[in-house]
């Protein structure tokens, strides 16, 4: 037996899964139930995780509210989590899951007043849900400033979910994932390695013709998009027959997917989720921001990439520190020392400043909880604006 040697490769790999992936179902439960409650009272402090597997889901959180009697927490989460797998289509036995006779447990209680002071401050400050530490990353990769096997990866489940659901892609459940390999040799020019897609089925699918769709109608119609190479290896269900997906498949658990939410490890990740929590949870906010900083100082060709971490202490409106990697691609004349100084120059990092800088507590975010939370160019997104580029251009040296 003998092994590949890539001693003249240098591939890194992102993945990606679909809006039916149990770790999604719950992702999309917890932003849908935030929005909900949003909609009644914005300043409303929410944090809610779901866990789902055969035939039972548990919602579990916190929720603060002056508005609480207004809002039946409990039938906003069961109708939430109905209307979004009813989507799905998770609606037998024979797909994974049945909605309609599942057993489903909320467990949401009242906020911790611990928390809640420390969020909510005497002089309209407000002070970080939590401690911890965000990443925001900027690439010049793809047109969106996003790496681009993380890209590719989204790319691919885009498509094959807008098949499945206009009923073109025959045989297709709603359970999938994609893998993306790229060869970094290069780092100029870019090609693809290996494409990996596993995606459920129903039982007496045909193999062969469900496997020319996916490559000809997914994968070469994605890759095109991209003007990328059509010379690599392609890897469609590898474990063989994908019938049994979805809860019934495995468990899903809010914020599992934490590296397909962000850069697909491109950057390292703090750790914390995003996905049913407000906007003074600055695992969310912090990360969002971090994100809006990175990518107007990339478009400002302040650095070709930029990777920004940002630290917060709960109770505390300020950041505690900020961190700056250009991977030694900053413009030439700049110190990252002196990136650091326009940022704080420039951003207002407080959770306030965030928050209104962004607009968060207008933002919808349930449509962020499947495909990524950056680089979306199909959703108007605060944080992906370049509104700062002009500005940020002024510190190019002459």
């Amino acid at each position: 037996m003998t092994s590949k040697t890539y001693s003249n490769h240098h591939l890194f790999t992102s993945e990606s899964v679909s809006s039916g992936h149990p770790d999604k179902i719950c992702d999309q439960i917890s932003d849908g139930i935030l929005d909900a409650i949003l909609s009644i009272d914005k300043n409303a402090k929410v944090a809610c995780e779901a866990f789902i597997t055969k035939n039972f889901l548990l919602i579990g959180g916190e929720v603060h509210s002056d508005k609480l009697a207004m809002i039946n927490v409990k039938e906003v989460a069961k109708q939430k989590a109905t209307k979004i797998l009813t989507d799905l289509g998770y609606v037998n036995d024979e797909i994974g899951f049945n909605i309609n006779n599942c057993e489903i447990k909320v467990l949401i209680h009242e906020q911790s007043p611990d928390i809640f002071h420390a969020v909510e401050k005497k002089d309209h400050e407000i002070g970080a849900g939590d401690q911890g530490m965000m990443f925001g990353f900027a690439c010049q990769e793809t047109k969106t400033y996003m790496p681009l096997a993380i890209t590719l990866a989204h790319q691919l489940l885009i498509r094959a979910n807008e098949l499945r659901k206009k009923g073109l892609f025959k045989d297709a459940r709603p359970d999938m994932k994609a893998q993306v390999t790229i060869d970094q040799e290069n780092p100029k020019d870019l090609k693809i390695n290996t494409i990996l897609m596993s995606i459920q089925h129903t039982p007496n699918y045909n193999k062969a013709q469900f496997e020319k769709f996916i490559k000809e109608e997914i994968i070469f119609y994605v890759v095109k998009k991209y003007q990328l190479n059509s010379n690599f290896e392609i890897l469609i269900n590898p474990a063989g027959k994908f019938v049994i997906g979805g809860p019934a498949s495995d468990t899903g658990l809010t914020g599992r997917k934490i590296i397909v939410d962000t850069y697909g490890g491109k950057a390292p990740h703090g750790g914390g989720a995003f996905s049913g929590k407000d906007p003074t949870k600055v695992d969310r906010s912090g990360a969002y921001f971090a994100r809006y900083i990175a990518k107007n100082i990339v478009a400002a060709n302040l650095a070709e990439v930029c990777q920004i971490q940002i630290a917060y202490a709960i109770g505390l409106p300020k950041p505690v520190s900020i961190f700056v990697n250009t991977y030694n691609t900053i413009a030439q004349g700049l110190t990252e020392s002196q990136l650091i100084a326009i940022i704080y120059d420039n951003f207002d990092l407080s959770i306030k400043g965030m928050i209104t800088n962004l607009d968060l507590l207008n933002q919808e975010y349930q449509p962020l909880a499947v495909f990524g939370h950056f680089g979306r160019d199909d959703l108007d997104l605060p944080w992906e604006k370049l509104d700062k580029v002009s500005e940020l251009k002024k510190y190019l040296p002459k």
